[in-house]
């Protein structure tokens, strides 16, 4: 079984001693969890400053309210990320969480090319993976893998959904993918995401699917993004391909959605110009001897992610507690695991790995969704430990 070692040089950014990381960590001497900051391999409870990551996020200038907080001494990171792993969890001591709250977890779809000519064959293959190879290979020869360039909603992009429909080879994916309109959904309910080291869902009626390697914005109530952090928007290929209508099926299930491991905010070290230049690695390790790897350049986004942020949150919609955006994935991973033809498909036990030298690490292990721990603290526990403590 591939092991999951959670450690500081392997989970944070490479230049962490100059970033304002924030996170949030669940302590069992208080039934609840903090928001805490990290100092060298210092880990500090400042929920007395900031009860939960939404007040931080919601600060004028977050990096520099978290650099100025004080509070206590909870372990060191080493430990904590240690303990943050699901099957070697000591209970008895803190571990990490997912690093929001109280926002809405929101994710946007079709973002880059490849990504879309993946949902196009998921549709038309209806749930197959057998078809999806001959698929794939109609579906390039018409339009090409290569639509960077292509401005979504530009009046290029509309003679070429005129020029695809009347060839029989529109989409709804294709729709979202080079129309005016992006594909904005809610990928999970707020405190129900899980962090770096937990283990991840995958429902048990799905025999097709695969992990989301993506950048995560996080925007205040007012429309500022203020940080961003890594996602894994695990996806059901068969369950969506058999209908776009299934989509909540096929992407809101238990421990679904995992962020992590930190939050980092943007500084004059760190920005959207830097997200807008990440490139997300991903590792799949599995119990079988299997390994994939693959990556997702932001820079071949189609659409940028200021705009992305502004058509979720904005005069239309409102997020009070503001809210995460999960930007969408070039990777589409087609590599054959066990038969030829077959593509890939997550198998339990697979340990996922999602990268980027400016945000870290996040690790978590596929399990299916009903074996995962039950999400059974939410909204109205929080609010009632937190009162509990003294912090409201």
């Amino acid at each position: 079984m591939p092991t999951i070692a959670l450690t500081p040089a392997s989970s944070l950014p490479a230049d962490a001693a100059d970033a304002a990381l924030a996170g949030r960590i669940w302590r069992p001497d208080l039934d609840g969890p903090s928001v805490v900051v990290l100092r060298g391999d210092d880990v500090i409870d400042v929920s007395r400053s900031y009860p939960t990551m939404r007040d931080l996020c919601e600060t004028a200038d977050p990096a520099a309210a978290l650099r100025a907080a004080t509070g206590e001494r909870v372990g060191s990171l080493a430990e904590l990320l240690a303990n943050s792993v699901a099957d070697a969890r000591d209970a008895g001591k803190p571990w990490l969480l997912a690093p929001i709250d109280l926002q809405a977890v929101k994710a946007a779809g079709v973002t880059f090319a490849v990504s879309m000519l993946e949902r196009v064959i998921e549709e038309k293959a209806r749930g197959n993976p057998a078809a999806a190879a001959e698929i794939r290979t109609e579906i390039g020869k018409l339009i090409g893998d290569d639509l960077s360039k292509l401005k979504p909603g530009s009046a290029e992009a509309m003679r070429l959904k005129e020029v695809l429909m009347a060839q029989g080879a529109w989409s709804q994916y294709l729709e979202v993918g080079i129309g005016p309109d992006a594909e904005i959904f809610t990928k999970a309910q707020p405190m129900s995401s899980v962090g770096t080291g937990a283990d991840a869902g995958l429902h048990p009626v799905s025999t097709w699917n695969n992990p989301e390697p993506e950048i995560v914005l996080v925007v205040a109530s007012d429309t500022r993004i203020v940080g961003a952090t890594l996602g894994n928007d695990v996806n059901l290929r068969d369950v969506e391909g058999r209908s776009a209508l299934l989509l909540g099926k096929a992407k809101d299930n238990n421990a679904a959605s995992a962020i992590g491991p930190f939050i980092r905010f943007f500084d004059a070290g760190f920005t959207l110009d830097h997200v807008r230049r990440t490139t997300v690695t991903l590792t799949v390790e599995g119990e079988d001897g299997f390994q994939l790897e693959g990556a997702s350049s932001i820079a071949k986004i189609s659409r940028d992610p200021a705009d992305l942020a502004a058509q979720m949150i904005g005069p239309n919609h409102q997020y009070p507690d503001g809210a995460v955006l999960f930007l969408g994935t070039m990777f589409a991973p087609i590599k054959d695991r066990d038969t030829k033809g077959g593509g890939f498909t997550h198998k339990y036990g697979d340990v996922v790995t999602i990268a980027a030298p400016e945000l870290g690490a996040l690790v978590n292990r596929m399990r299916r969704s009903d074996e995962c721990a039950p999400w059974r603290f939410g909204t109205s526990h929080l609010m009632r430990n937190l009162a509990k403590r003294g912090l409201l």
